[in-house]
């Protein structure tokens, strides 16, 4: 059997959308002949927001797990000094201090193995003294982890891959600024030109990547739904009682939020026997959300529901019983919760295809891409049939009565979508396992 190592910073028990990858290639690759090391750092979940990400684990030495998927090495972490000042004076206190050191730890880390992610290095660099392994894999973000690729691949002569969950030099931020960009490209040209082959997660990164690496081999592995968490919601009911819509994850500048909710509020005007909810599941910005609905649209604060970030098992068994799922147009490229959507087999809304207030939005904050007119999103909804892509605000509301009127006849809200299987993860992984194959051979 081949093995692989797998750099991956964020790994569960942490919950972020970009550890169910790496989660997700450790649960089924030996199904397909691979053997996985997975090289993560200790999770604590202590303080169940952003500080876990920065907080100290309450061990110093690595821990190693042998389990029926593989093998997982969880490294310590110790906060570095900008981090430590945040988790003691909160975010507000020493911003410059904590963003000049946090500049210096960025750069130091890319020129000698150093810094409060170095424990992944070290930790993988003592597994390979003594075991061999075919091939290693290094997927970022964090980006200081395919330094950490590349200098183990020279060291002990192993090949290794890239794997881009968002783009590097290329990001869509607008945070960063020029200098940090160049730095970035810098760094990126010279890393990753040692790495055997490139993959990631959609089209339009593929083809920013293939600007930077023209004569690169560069692979889509994209994203999916977990089919075995999947697989325990099916047997759970749609809510017949109360009309819910939910939506997963993070809320961007250039999201229509307002002509949503606007949406909402006028159907409601126009029929107050209406009741429903919405449920917001781990979103970003939930203060912003709630303030700006008591501002705007008062009528519709107790029709909002804020749930804190929960694993995605757990999350997809809470989001089965709702009735709809919205999905704001992510317009060039996929994202990933559509993915999980497409999983549980409800009703999506995508808002909006050629909504004039969303395009403003989108023209002002939408990040800045390559010219193409590819639209994955409403060619994945057309090809599944899996939701309605709605045009505008005052065509969501016809849809919104349309609804309303199927759940009042049937207490659920139908979905007929087809084919959804070829999205799940583990599809994705069985083609990560034949690239191993064959860079091993």
């Amino acid at each position: 059997m081949k093995k692989v190592l797998i750099l991956a910073y964020d790994f569960p028990p942490y919950v972020s959308v970009g550890g169910l990858r790496p989660y997700n290639w450790y649960k089924h690759l030996k199904e397909f002949g691979v053997e996985p090391i997975v090289v993560t750092r200790q999770w604590g979940n202590v303080h169940g927001n952003h500080l876990d990400y920065i907080s100290a684990s309450e061990l110093e030495e690595s821990i190693l797990e042998n389990t029926e998927h593989g093998i997982i090495i969880k490294t310590p972490y110790k906060p570095n000094f900008a981090n430590r000042l945040m988790l003691k004076y909160g975010d507000e206190k020493y911003r410059i201090i904590r963003k000049s050191f946090s500049a210096f730890y960025e750069l130091a880390q890319f020129i000698y193995p150093s810094g409060s992610k170095v424990e992944l290095y070290r930790g993988a660099k003592e597994f390979l003294k003594n075991n061999k392994v075919d091939v290693i894999i290094a997927t970022g973000d964090p980006f200081v982890l395919f330094s950490f690729a590349s200098k183990l691949s020279k060291e002990f002569g192993i090949p290794w891959v890239a794997d881009y969950r968002d783009p590097w030099s290329q990001s869509f931020s607008a945070k960063k600024g020029i200098i940090q960009r160049k730095i970035d490209y810098f760094f990126e040209k010279k890393i990753v030109r040692s790495a055997h082959s490139i993959s990631t997660v959609d089209l339009l990164f593929k083809l920013k990547l293939a600007q930077l690496f023209p004569t690169k081999q560069l692979t889509i592995l994209p994203n999916g739904f977990d089919s075995i968490e999947i697989d325990k919601t099916k047997q759970i009911q749609q809510n017949n009682k109360l009309m819910t819509f939910s939506f997963i994850g993070t809320i961007y500048l250039w999201h229509p939020l307002n002509q949503l909710l606007a949406s909402f509020s006028n159907f409601t005007k126009e029929n107050p026997q209406f009741n429903f909810l919405i449920k917001f599941y781990g979103i970003n910005n939930m203060e912003i959300v709630e303030e700006r609905t008591k501002k705007l649209f008062p009528e519709l604060i107790d029709k909002l529901i804020f749930l804190p970030k929960i694993p995605n098992g757990e999350l997809l068994q809470h989001v089965s019983t709702d009735n709809v799922l919205l999905l704001f147009n992510y317009y060039q490229f996929t994202g990933t919760k559509i993915y999980d959507y497409l999983g549980l087999k409800r009703k999506i809304l995508l808002c909006f295809e050629n909504d004039q207030e969303a395009l403003k939005l989108k023209e002002q904050y939408y990040f800045k891409t390559i010219e193409t007119d590819i639209c994955p999103q409403i060619d994945i909804l057309h090809e599944t049939n899996a939701g309605i892509i709605v045009k505008d605000a005052p065509h969501l509301r016809e849809v919104l009565k349309e609804l309303y009127a199927e759940f009042e006849e049937k207490g659920e809200i139908s979905c007929h979508s087809v084919g959804v299987e070829k999205y799940s993860r583990k599809i994705q992984v069985e083609q990560l396992a034949g690239i191993i194959k064959g860079m091993a051979t």
